[in-house]
């Protein structure tokens, strides 16, 4: 049986140590092997999917994928608050996901307002708010700090 066999056994019996052990063996960021690339995000999903959040964040700090990854994951448990967090420490991305998260939850206002807080020149994060808004809402512009 080749290790990717071995590894999505272990996926499936959600035996995570085992299944991350093989995977993360053989992923590479931005390799110029498609396998090992894939191999890379598939172990970043695995990290998440076994909620293990500490080292994805820790990962997060050098690795795109890992920080994307840890963005999805803390949206998809609710986590505002990390998320939050996380764009005050500069991650945009986080910012970006924080801001659709509220507008897709009917909090436009609370998007706006995160928006002015965390990134009040960031540009897309307005443009992002601004497709949510309802006609009658006024524009979403950054203010003067």
């Amino acid at each position: 049986m080749e290790w990717f066999e071995q590894a999505q056994a272990a996926e499936q019996h959600q035996d995570w140590d085992a299944a991350i052990a093989l995977v993360g063996a053989h992923g590479e960021c931005y390799s110029t092997d498609p396998y090992r690339h894939n191999s890379h995000l598939w172990h970043m999903d695995l990290l998440a999917r076994a909620e293990r959040l500490p080292e994805l964040a820790e990962r997060a700090l050098t690795d795109v994928h890992a920080r994307r990854r840890l963005n999805k994951s803390l949206r998809e448990r609710g986590m505002e608050a990390e998320l939050r967090n996380r764009a005050k420490d500069g991650d945009r991305g986080a910012l970006y996901v924080l801001v659709r998260l509220l507008c897709e939850t009917s909090r436009t206002q609370e998007a706006h307002r995160a928006v002015q807080d965390l990134g009040p020149d960031n540009q897309y994060a307005h443009q992002v708010v601004a497709r949510f808004r309802s006609p009658s809402s006024p524009p979403a512009t950054p203010s003067a700090k």
